[in-house]
């Protein structure tokens, strides 16, 4: 069942950066895009859907977009799988990943009504209630699974105050759409080059600020721990904050059913403070990248196999644990 609604104050909307100017191919692609977005927008969220779907296959076949690595990937992680299994979850994460970029385009402004019709099954809501009992704000930590922009505009629609980390893209325009199309859905954004004083002052707001955290980004400060077995850079800012702050952390995906619409599942992620702050951190993220993969396990066609997650390893790394 959908939680109910509650008032919530809308969320400020500012991101702290300044963008450089566009050039002429910037102000074009932006002008295509809007184009793109007005048309998806006449069909509605379910037809729109079936298109990035469809847009997402074929980027499959016959285009071949990173279609190799994708496949290695799931070999590596899946190593008893057949082959069969293989093409048919590739498919399913083309399809994935087109459904997700065309309904993030089209989902900002919608009502939250609509938004919380699109979520029909919930697990774990009193775990993130739990949490903001405490009264310390809520870290968030998700994946590149299912719809993580609906996640968040989901508690939004459901009164619960929720921010977002985000890295700018290279497009400035563009730039500048996707994070109001982000506020415009109730987002505190929240720009990775000021997180350090922003996300302080939006926890002790109340709010819950989400950490995508499964991308090695160079210039984030980053550790090596597994993912699904295999030494993989991520993202350390999430256990940096529960830590210094004692703030609680969740993981939460919001992938979809087979009729269409999504489920929200959470679940806790212990913090213990031992007095070694390194090895604390890197056992709060372990713990976030094994949750990860427990959520990818229920619907492995719906992460995002395409990019190369362990691009970057330690040098001792042994030669079956390394890149696919």
């Amino acid at each position: 069942m959908n939680e109910p609604a509650s008032a919530a104050p809308r969320a400020p909307t500012h991101d702290d950066v300044t963008r450089p100017s566009p050039t002429v191919a910037h102000r074009v692609q932006y002008a295509a895009i809007l184009v793109l977005v007005a048309l998806l927008r006449t069909l509605g969220f379910t037809r729109a859907s079936a298109v990035g779907g469809w847009l997402g296959r074929l980027a499959r076949w016959p285009f071949g977009v990173r279609r190799r690595v994708v496949e290695r990937h799931l070999r590596a992680v899946f190593p008893e799988w057949t082959e069969a299994q293989i093409q048919r979850t590739s498919r399913e994460a083309y399809d994935s990943i087109g459904r997700t970029f065309i309904q993030s385009a089209v989902l900002p402004g919608a009502s939250p009504e609509t938004v919380r019709a699109l979520v029909t099954e919930v697990e774990g809501w009193d775990i993130l209630e739990a949490a903001r009992a405490q009264g310390k704000g809520v870290i968030l930590v998700t994946g590149h699974l299912g719809n993580w922009e609906l996640g968040g505009a989901y508690l939004n629609a459901c009164g619960v105050p929720t921010g977002a980390i985000y890295r700018g893209m290279e497009n400035p325009l563009f730039d500048a759409y996707v994070a109001r199309g982000r506020a415009a859905l109730g987002a505190e954004l929240i720009r990775d080059l000021v997180a350090a004083r922003r996300v302080p002052r939006a926890l002790g707001a109340g709010y819950v600020i989400a950490f995508l955290s499964d991308q090695d980004a160079l210039g984030l400060a980053s550790t090596f721990v597994p993912f699904f077995g295999r030494p993989a850079r991520t993202p350390r800012g999430a256990g940096v904050f529960a830590l210094r702050l004692r703030t609680p952390i969740i993981f939460a995906s919001c992938t979809r059913l087979p009729n269409g619409t999504y489920r929200f599942a959470i679940e806790d992620i212990p913090v213990h403070d031992t007095g070694d702050r390194e090895a604390d951190i890197d056992r709060v993220i372990l713990t976030c990248n094994q949750a990860l993969e427990r959520h990818i396990r229920r619907a492995p066609g719906q992460y995002f196999w395409h990019h190369r997650r362990w691009k970057r390893q330690p040098p001792d790394t042994p030669a079956h644990l390394r890149e696919p």
